[in-house]
Parts: structure tokens; sequence; C-alpha cells
């Protein structure tokens, strides 16, 4: 179980949410707590996949070995 404080503010919004769905203050929070922590995790993911990989190139390179000089892409 989790407790917390919300400012009033954001207590007022998700009182009003509430009411205008027709779903619980709790269910609102679980959900967006949940999609926020997907969220999260996804980037803790790509930072971990970015660290593994070592080096890591702009776009400007990127575009470099994609493209040749004359805006075509470049043949593999």
């Amino acid at each position: 179980m989790l407790a917390l404080r919300l400012p009033k503010d954001i207590e007022e919004r998700l009182d009003a949410l509430a009411k205008k769905t027709g779903r619980t203050k709790s269910t609102i929070a679980r959900e967006a707590i949940l999609e926020h922590l997907e969220d999260i995790e996804d980037i803790a993911e790509a930072e971990a996949r970015l660290r593994e990989a070592g080096e890591t190139i702009g776009w400007e390179e990127v575009r470099v070995r994609l493209f040749s000089d004359d805006g075509q892409q470049a043949a593999e």
C-alpha cells in the first residue's frame, strides 16, 4: 500500500477527473503511475543499451554514413 499527500491543485484535478469519468481517484492514480513506470523502465532500458553499446554517434555522422554527397541513400 502507498499513501501520499498531493498538492491541493493536483488533488482538485484528480477529484474533478474522477467525477467526470465516474472512476475512482485510486483507479486514475494507479493507471497514471503504471503508465509513468513503463516510460521510466523504457528509458532505463534504452540507457543501459547505450552504455553496453559503447560508442554512440550523432545525427550528422548517421547522415554521412547513410547518404552520399548528392543526398541519395548510400549503397549497402
